[in-house]
């Protein structure tokens, strides 16, 4: 267990050592159950529960649940709430002596070193071991969770893009009032020999040193944001609604650069109407009652 899944590094109360062999005197054979489990059921480390066993004995009154005591010898919590309320384990030997399957071992769990392989490791497992063998990966088993990420990813960049829209507005109506209150300057460099061009290059250069200094300071003050969610994981989700209890971070460097680009991108869009109307200025129109 603790090769596969790391439960080790998990446990709040207890040891894995203690599921091999009698937890006491009583020769109970050792338990370990999840933390909203033990919350739930009000049982705790050291307490003694009664497992059923679905494989019941058959006799001539009909078919018996089985049960057995086991002593509680540990006590994990994983962060999510779906095995911390739901899961216990035993040992193997244990488990085959509780549904009266010795030697059976009805599962395997496979870890990985890289997750994303899990499909072709899936399937090499299904050729070399025949047909009547089957797998299913962690991407099968949260497929409706992970088309919901998806959605809610392209949901998000869409509202980003939204925001450096709006951003990119402010960046217009600024350069139109630096147009408007540089009408004299602009005359003035235009009668000296400025070409259209020329001016419509300044106002571009401002606008776009507006948009990369405002890039910047989003991207770092996101990169400090993100790794200090990801490093303290300050904001805490209710357990029981959602399947983690703290919000994960992640920084994805493409993305980051997708949306840096694409912010400076329509933030020189935005320069060039300010810029334009910059450069068809007539200097005499500017200078009539100077």
């Amino acid at each position: 267990i603790g090769k596969v899944i790391n439960i080790g590094s998990n446990m709040k109360e207890g040891s894995l050592l203690n599921l091999e062999g009698p937890s006491n005197s009583a020769n109970y054979p050792g338990i370990i159950i999840g933390k909203e489990l033990s919350r739930n059921l009000g049982i705790f480390y050291g307490d003694t529960v009664n497992l059923i066993s679905p494989m019941g004995v058959m006799t001539p009154m009909g078919m018996v649940p089985r049960m057995k005591k086991f002593k509680i010898v540990g006590i994990f919590e994983s962060g999510m709430y779906e095995y911390d309320s739901s899961f216990l384990y035993i040992s193997l030997k244990n488990a085959q002596d509780f549904i009266n399957m010795p030697g059976v071992v009805t599962g395997i769990e496979v870890k990985t070193d890289d997750i994303y392989r899990v499909k072709e490791i899936a399937s090499r497992i299904v050729r070399d071991l025949g047909y009547s063998y089957w797998t299913k990966d962690w991407m099968e088993m949260n497929r409706n969770l992970f088309a919901a990420l998806k959605l809610e990813k392209i949901t998000m960049f869409v509202i980003l893009i939204l925001i450096i829209m709006v951003a990119a507005f402010n960046i217009v109506s600024t350069l139109i009032m630096v147009v408007m209150e540089k009408n004299k300057d602009i005359a003035i460099l235009k009668s000296m020999g400025a070409t259209a061009s020329s001016i419509m290059k300044i106002f571009i250069i401002e606008g776009l040193v507006v948009g990369v200094v405002g890039t910047l300071l989003g991207t770092i003050g996101g990169y400090t944001l993100g790794f200090l969610l990801s490093e303290y994981k300050f904001i805490k989700l209710p357990s029981d609604v959602y399947y983690i209890s703290t919000l994960p971070f992640r920084i994805d460097s493409v993305d980051s650069i997708l949306i840096d680009i694409s912010a400076i991108g329509i933030s020189f869009l935005a320069t060039l109407y300010p810029s334009w109307q910059a450069s068809r200025l007539l200097p005499a129109e500017a200078l009539r009652y100077e």
